[in-house]
């Protein structure tokens, strides 16, 4: 099994890396299998949906989300 890592860029997108299978809420699967990168919109206003599509930029969306110093070592729960 190869690792994943899930990334969150500053007011943008959730940068998935690695070996991952991405469905729709019905179990389609997405063919992602060319690209090394994935990048999942959180904004909410993509064209491209669940793709980021760089809205984002437009729209002034920003994102509030940091792991604070004190919660990195913890999981959430």
């Amino acid at each position: 099994m190869s690792d994943v890592t899930i990334r969150c860029r500053k007011d943008g997108p959730l940068i998935v890396t690695g070996d991952v299978t991405l469905t729709d809420q019905e179990g389609n699967v997405y063919d992602i299998s060319k690209h090394e990168n994935v990048a999942l919109c959180r904004c909410g206003a993509t064209n491209k949906r669940p793709f980021c599509d760089g809205t984002h930029r437009k729209t002034g969306w920003a994102a509030s989300d940091t792991v604070l110093q004190n919660d990195r070592n913890e999981a959430p729960g």
